[in-house]
């Protein structure tokens, strides 16, 4: 596995990485299980005094680290500066609320009083991608920190340069060597990790495959595992939506991160009354948009983030094809050097056309037609996935009640998907299992240690 930073603007490779040596994992094993040792018997007030200071560097290097990531993956500068405020937002939200959520809950049993304390489980071993280079690494690293678990850090061979940014800035933080390792490692590196008696778990965002087989390393191993493995989020559109605002939502729901968001909105689902209307919304969007340099303000969608997620996509859009799906809009050449790819819109898409359960992880959209409520719940919950989904509607009761009926994890009323420190994150089906960010995040890997007092 080679790591290396390829620009997909222009597909020059700016940087190259070695990749690590056992001899490199066996340290950081060491490193970080003494760190957990030490880590057991601190309050973890100290450690949120050291999330406070990787907040502050981060504020610092602010600019730097958004144009690692848009170097690195090739996001839109102004959605990767987006993504290091979110990372703030979250090293901030856990250094303040962290050690209150860590606090033993009292408990009242048959047998007398007693509590339960939250104690940290080890070190962990983190699986990262690539399209949120730092978002997805800071959601496991910030909650884990202040517990009390180490972690190494496996991250996307194709956005090296940010990570290790990251890394380092932890260290300049004053975190111990050993708390958080970036280690350039390959898979089966990863499964001996998972296997080592100094590992407690594993957490990982990724493809379903990446998840099944790290899954099944950790329950050999007897280890506790999360995992967060991309979703086919349905857009249900009720007839009574308010089409102003629909205008001003769907576009980003759909384009945002060149719609490489395992959150973002694929599947819209429109009532036969509304749907030709909903086609010409979308087609608007989606020809307004203008593709170039994601360094360049007045650029609005970025270039996939690498070669083989652009062959991977038109792959799928060949497929859908020729399984019967008609094109609505796109899929047409883009006359620019990287790695683009036009918005397309797809209908008319069968139950046995190959892509129709299927992620498409890029800029198109597949748009169906209902004829009725009941229709749309039923066609969003016709998938393996569960992880997010809209409902727009303009009666708020409505759309709640409607809401409660898709089978997933994050339901959005009126907007696309969202992720903020104080809401869990988290799917079901074969999005993953487990929670991350808010409470539940927290309490991801800990020891729920009981005590009786007589």
């Amino acid at each position: 596995m080679a790591y290396k930073t390829i620009y997909p603007y222009n597909n020059k490779v700016l940087k190259e990485y070695e990749n690590a040596s056992d001899e490199d994992l066996e340290q950081a094993l060491s490193a970080g299980h003494q760190v957990y040792q030490q880590w057991r018997t601190e309050d973890p007030r100290s450690r949120g005094v050291i999330l406070q200071k990787v907040a502050d560097l981060m504020k610092q290097k602010r600019t730097d680290l958004a144009q690692a990531m848009t170097y690195d993956m090739g996001k839109l500068l102004t959605e990767s500066l987006g993504e290091v405020d979110l990372c703030i937002w979250i090293a901030e939200y856990y250094a303040e609320h962290g050690s209150y959520l860590l606090q033993p809950e009292p408990l009242d049993t048959k047998k007398g009083h007693g509590y339960y304390l939250k104690q940290a489980t080890g070190v962990l071993v983190a699986v990262e991608p690539w399209n949120f280079p730092l978002y997805q690494v800071m959601r496991v690293f910030a909650p884990n920190f202040m517990v009390g678990n180490p972690i190494i850090l496996k991250s996307a061979s194709i956005c090296p340069t940010s990570v290790q940014m990251f890394a380092d800035l932890v260290q300049d933080a004053g975190a111990p060597k050993g708390a958080f390792t970036n280690l350039f490692i390959d898979y089966d590196q990863v499964a001996r990790a998972i296997e080592d008696p100094r590992v407690a778990g594993v957490c990982l965002t990724g493809s379903e495959r990446a998840g099944a087989s790290v899954a099944q390393s950790a329950g050999k191993a007897l280890k506790k595992s999360t995992l967060e493995l991309g979703g086919n989020d349905a857009f249900i559109i009720l007839a009574d939506a308010d089409w102003d605002e629909l205008k001003q939502v769907v576009p980003q729901a759909r384009l945002y991160n060149a719609g490489q968001v395992c959150t973002s909105s694929k599947r819209f689902i429109v009532m036969d009354s509304m749907y030709d209307q909903f086609l010409e919304i979308l087609q608007t969007a989606f020809s307004q948009v203008k593709m170039g340099d994601p360094m360049d303000e007045a650029t609005t969608l970025a270039p996939l983030s690498s070669k083989g997620a652009k062959e991977k996509l038109q792959s799928q859009v060949d497929a859908a094809i020729a399984g019967g799906a008609k094109v609505y809009y796109g899929n047409q050449p883009v006359d620019l050097p990287g790695q683009f790819f036009q918005p397309t819109i797809l209908t008319d898409i069968a139950h046995d056309n190959p892509i129709f359960d299927q992620e498409l992880f890029g800029p198109v959209a597949s748009v169906y037609r209902v004829h009725d409520e009941a229709e749309a719940i039923a066609l969003a919950n016709d998938s393996s996935y569960g992880l997010g989904g809209t409902v727009f509607s303009s009666d708020l009761e409505h759309a709640k009640k409607v809401a409660a009926q898709v089978e997933t994890g994050m339901s959005f009323i009126n907007a696309g998907w969202s992720s903020t420190p104080d809401m869990p994150f988290g799917g079901i089906k074969n999005s993953g299992y487990g929670r991350e960010l808010s409470a539940l995040g927290i309490e991801s890997f800990i020891n729920y240690h009981l005590v009786l007092e007589p």
